[in-house]
């Protein structure tokens, strides 16, 4: 089995603070980041005790893919990738919001529909759906952004009486999601692909919203295959999907929800094989490219190399 970046500890000619996300390990410098897209997977906002080999360059490299493609709707973050798992970009003031947008009726959205919710995030939702089913349009369904724990669901009338932004920004936030949605939409829909839900997240830097983070990834998206959608509707059956929603289902299927007092199950190495290759699957369905994996020998000094002829060249 290849190996695993777990995390990391980087020293660089000029200090930088590290925090450390649930899958990312983030350097600061100023208005600058240094992103490292580790391999450590997530899920119930709980980080798994197995990482997965090559995930956090198939990450980096999907949103590389997509960040570059949606320019033109948005400005972003990123201006390089010196490594295949790092990203170095602008540091912006993140807006504690993320804006998920939904097309179809699944997941989080599903389980409280089915369990009799007619509201989400104070979006009315129609009588007499199925799971899978496509919204007559998407619908936004923003969260709050929490430091630790889960996020929580929360409506554009929340969000303007607490003052997290303005009605102006949130307009231009709702206008940026949904542009970014229908792209995202039409490029997964020349690979045979349907997006199915997703989040963005935007910051601001001298006045203006960029979109930060990574985008249209299967840790932030979820995917049906286009081919037989609409047989599987009809009959009734499970969707073909290509996301992390699986590993959720794994974990499920293992006693585990992320609620106080569950133990988390060790992912045995079949397991593990078998989601490197579904994030493979997705990032060459997506992409259209081959998967070309990056050497795993020794993914720190891979790195460190990588950064060498870069201001955050390593101590």
């Amino acid at each position: 089995m290849a190996e695993a970046l777990r995390e990391t500890n980087f020293t660089f000619d000029s200090p930088a603070e590290l925090y450390r996300g649930k899958v990312r390990d983030v350097y600061r410098r100023g208005d600058r980041l240094l992103m490292v897209a580790s391999d450590r997977i997530s899920s119930f906002d709980h980080v798994l005790p197995r990482a997965i080999p090559h995930k956090g360059q198939i990450l980096n490299q999907i949103a590389a893919h997509f960040l570059e493609s949606t320019r033109d709707i948005c400005p972003n973050w990123l201006e390089s990738n010196p490594d295949p798992n790092v990203a170095v970009g602008k540091a912006c003031q993140p807006i504690p919001i993320e804006m998920v947008i939904r097309g179809y009726l699944v997941g989080h959205g599903w389980r409280v529909y089915r369990d009799g919710g007619r509201e989400l995030c104070g979006v009315t939702l129609p009588e007499g759906m199925r799971e899978a089913d496509a919204f007559p349009e998407p619908i936004i369904t923003p969260a709050t952004k929490a430091e630790e724990g889960h996020d929580e669901d929360i409506s554009r009338e929340a969000i303007l009486e607490r003052g997290i932004v303005d009605a102006v920004t949130y307009a231009k936030l709702e206008n940026f999601t949904r542009r970014l949605f229908a792209r995202g939409t039409a490029m997964a829909a020349e690979r045979g692909l349907i997006l199915v839900d997703t989040k963005y997240e935007f910051g601001l830097l001298d006045g203006e919203i960029y979109l930060i983070d990574e985008i249209h990834t299967p840790d932030s998206s979820r995917y049906f295959y286009a081919e037989g959608y609409a047989q599987r509707q009809e009959r009734g059956e499970h969707q073909k999907q290509l996301s992390k929603e699986f590993v959720r289902e794994w974990l499920m299927e293992h006693d585990f929800r992320g609620l106080d007092g569950q133990t988390m199950p060790e992912m045995p190495d079949e397991f593990v094989d078998r989601v490197t290759q579904r994030y493979t699957e997705l990032y060459e369905r997506i992409t259209g490219k081959t998967f070309q994996p990056a050497d795993t020998f020794d993914i720190e000094g891979r790195i460190r190399t990588n950064l060498e002829s870069t201001s955050w060249a390593t101590k």
